[in-house]
């Protein structure tokens, strides 16, 4: 009998981690706020609601264009904790560093991570640090848990896509995976592709206080968009339709991609969100995430249907419909 071990691929937020998940975290760990498998945890306390989550930071390279693994770390936290509806205030921070990496390395990532944190008005307030022998780690690995308010009218979850409601997404999709990529392998472009890291605490802030109605919210990092809008679809059990032609895709990143081999819907993202909002809310909000300065490029994607439940379709720009599966493999390890 062959001994099962783990592959990349169970990092990939795709079919394979998601079947890790179901056959062999939630049995071992079941609870309803586990279960809702959400971007974060909604909790109750004492009357307070909560929004929880961590997460971890592996990307090679820790530095790309735009960015870090520091900015990253923070950037990430408040945004799954944005999904969830809240407004992020505190954060923690788990370093795991390889002997031998620089000092002034280590420095920089700091200072970019509390440079983050102050913009986005969130606290860095505990933490941890632990060193491994050189060659047991590759430079350093960040995990970062958060906390927020959740305010008291709202319920965003990814269980609550309707028939009916418009998806929109805030902006170009794929630049953070090719950022990191090209990086990585050295590859050199006639482009500024840089990664789309940032906070969306404020974005979401303005959407909510607009009294405009949100069913759910999610960033669509691993996995990319067409993993993140097939979660959505299982869990609401409802069918997602999109259309090619209105996804916002820059061109220099489609002509890497195509070059490449890629399918710019399961390339990771990390400063884009998505929000499922009613029809007839959808214009403001859409209105509302373009006018943040991180929302310029927001557009409305597609719908939610009563048809094909679980499944997500896109309508071609030749006119047929292409199912659009849970990513299987992973395409680009560690990019985030």
């Amino acid at each position: 009998m062959i001994e099962e071990k783990v592959l990349l691929d169970h990092g990939s937020g795709g079919k394979v981690s998601h079947s890790m998940f179901s056959d062999l975290i939630l049995p071992l760990f079941e609870n309803p706020e586990l279960s809702k498998q959400d971007d974060g945890a909604t909790l109750d306390v004492e009357g307070i609601k909560l929004a929880f989550s961590t997460d971890s930071y592996v990307v090679d390279p820790i530095f790309f264009p735009g960015g870090n693994i520091g900015d990253l770390a923070v950037n990430g936290t408040i945004n799954d904790i944005s999904m969830c509806g809240a407004i992020p205030k505190f954060i923690s921070v788990g370093l795991i560093l390889e002997e031998g990496l620089p000092v002034k390395d280590l420095r920089t990532i700091l200072e970019t991570m509390a440079n983050a944190a102050r913009k986005a008005g969130v606290k860095i307030v505990t933490g941890d640090t632990k060193v491994v022998p050189k060659g047991k780690a590759d430079k350093i690995f960040i995990n970062t848990s958060g906390i927020g308010v959740i305010p008291a009218h709202i319920n965003v979850s990814g269980s609550n896509a309707k028939p009916g409601d418009k998806i929109i997404v805030s902006g170009t999709i794929a630049d953070h995976g090719i950022a990191v990529l090209s990086s990585r392998e050295g590859l050199k472009f006639d482009s500024d592709i840089k990664t789309d890291s940032a906070p969306l605490n404020k974005m979401v802030q303005s959407i909510i206080q607009s009294e405009c109605d949100i069913h759910v919210l999610r960033d669509p990092t691993r996995g990319g968009l067409g993993t993140t809008l097939n979660e959505i679809a299982l869990q609401s059990c409802v069918g997602i339709k999109i259309d090619e032609q209105s996804l916002p895709i820059r061109g220099a990143v489609q002509g890497i991609c195509e070059l490449l081999g890629f399918d710019p819907l399961y390339i990771a993202n990390e400063g884009k969100l998505i929000a499922f909002v009613p029809e007839k809310h959808a214009q403001k909000a859409l209105e509302l995430i373009q006018q943040d300065t991180f929302g310029k490029d927001a557009v409305i994607i597609g719908e939610v249907t009563k048809e094909n439940s679980g499944k997500v379709f896109l309508k071609t720009r030749i006119g047929g419909l292409r199912i659009i599966d849970m990513l299987t493999g992973e395409q680009l390890p560690r990019i985030c």
